[in-house]
C-alpha cells in the first residue's frame, strides 16, 4: 500500500485525487489545500475544489495559511507518507516538508517542461499559438517547476479548444499519467531526468491587463487571446454605453479578411453576429457579455438593439 499525502487547490488537481482514492494499492492519508476564500458577488467563504472532493471522499483535510508552518510539518510527519503528490496548490513546498516522504514529492504540471514553467501554462500555450502542449510528472524541487522529469504526455491543441477544454483534458491526462508513473518510480524502473538550466518560455501569473484586447492587433492575435481566456474570466474590450464606459467580454469569434474598417469599429450587425475591424482584417463576434447583462449569442446580438454600426470598441 502506497501512502500518499495529496496537496492541491484548484479543479486541475481533482482527477488525480479521485484516482488515488479509487485505487486499491494507494491510500490518500491526508489532503492539504488552501483555506476557504471569499468568492462570488456576496464574497462568501468558499472551499477549494480539492477540499470539496476530499470531503466527499471522507479524507482528512488540512488548510494552513502557509505550507511552511511547523504545525504542517509535524502533521505530515505523523501521517508517514511514502510520497507527497502536488498539483495546482499555489505555494512552494519548504525543504523540511520535501524531506519527509520516503520516495520524495511528485508534481503534476500542465505543460511539456521545461517550457511554460509557472502559474499559467495553459493560458500561455494558447496565447502563443502553440500546436501542442501536455503534462509532466516531475520531482518537486526548491526552484519553481524545475525538478527532474519522470514522465510526459503530449496533447494536440485543436482549433476549437479554449483554456477550459485544454485544462480539463490535461487534468485527466495528468491523473492517468501519475498513476502509471508511481509504481515504476517506486520500483526504480524510471529515474528523474534533469530539465536543464533555463525554460524556453515562462508562464507568469496573468493580470487583468493581459485580458484587454487591442484592436490594432491582427485578427489572429486577437483570436488567440480570446480563446486563451474563454470561457472564464474572458478577454474583454471597452465600449461607451449610456454615458459610461462598460466592459464587453468576448468568448467566441470568427476571423475575417475584410480590411476596410477602422480598428475597433463596429462595421456590421446581423444574425451572424457583430463584425469589428482590426489591423489587416476583422473579427465576427459570435458570443459576448456586456457588463450588467447576460451572455448573448450571435442571434441575440442582432435583435438586442444594444449596439449600432459605427460604435467604437477599445
Amino acid at each position: 500500500m502506497v501512502k500518499i499525502v495529496y496537496i492541491g487547490t484548484s479543479s486541475f488537481a481533482c482527477p488525480a485525487l479521485q484516482l488515488i482514492a479509487a485505487t486499491s494499492n494507494h491510500e490518500a492519508v491526508g489532503v492539504i489545500t488552501q483555506p476557504d476564500r471569499p468568492a462570488g458577488r456576496r464574497l462568501e467563504l468558499t472551499p477549494s475544489s480539492v477540499k470539496e472532493l476530499a470531503m466527499k471522499l471522507h479524507l482528512p483535510v488540512f488548510q494552513p495559511e502557509t505550507i511552511k508552518s511547523p504545525t504542517v510539518i509535524e502533521q505530515v510527519k505523523y501521517l508517514h507518507p511514502d510520497i507527497i503528490v502536488v498539483a495546482a496548490y499555489g505555494q512552494l513546498l519548504p525543504p523540511a516538508l520535501m524531506e519527509i516522504p520516503k520516495f520524495g514529492c511528485l508534481n503534476i504540471h500542465g505543460s511539456l517542461l521545461p517550457k511554460y514553467r509557472g502559474a499559467a501554462p495553459v493560458h500561455w500555450a494558447l496565447l502563443d499559438g502553440e500546436s501542442k502542449t501536455g503534462v509532466t510528472i516531475m520531482m518537486v524541487s526548491e526552484k519553481l517547476d524545475s525538478g527532474g522529469i519522470l514522465a510526459q504526455q503530449e496533447l494536440t491543441i485543436k482549433r476549437r479548444d479554449n483554456s477550459q477544454t485544454i485544462h480539463d483534458q490535461l487534468a485527466h491526462m495528468g491523473a492517468s499519467l501519475l498513476m502509471k508513473t508511481i509504481p515504476d518510480f517506486i520500483s526504480g524502473k524510471i529515474k528523474p531526468v534533469p530539465q536543464g538550466a533555463s525554460p524556453t518560455a515562462y508562464a507568469r501569473k496573468l493580470t487583468k491587463e493581459d485580458r484587454l484586447l487591442d484592436w490594432n492587433k491582427n485578427p489572429l492575435e486577437l483570436w488567440l487571446k480570446i480563446r486563451a481566456f474563454a470561457p472564464s474570466p474572458g478577454a474583454f474590450t471597452l465600449i461607451n454605453q449610456e454615458g459610461s464606459q462598460k466592459t464587453l467580454k468576448i468568448f467566441d469569434v470568427i476571423m475575417s479578411r475584410e480590411k476596410q474598417f477602422a480598428p475597433g469599429q463596429i462595421a456590421r450587425i446581423n444574425k451572424h453576429g457583430i463584425l469589428v475591424g482590426a489591423k489587416s482584417g476583422a473579427l465576427l463576434l459570435r458570443e459576448i457579455q456586456l457588463e450588467g447583462r447576460k451572455r448573448m449569442s450571435a442571434r441575440d446580438l442582432a435583435n438586442s438593439g444594444i449596439f449600432k454600426t459605427g460604435d467604437i470598441l477599445g
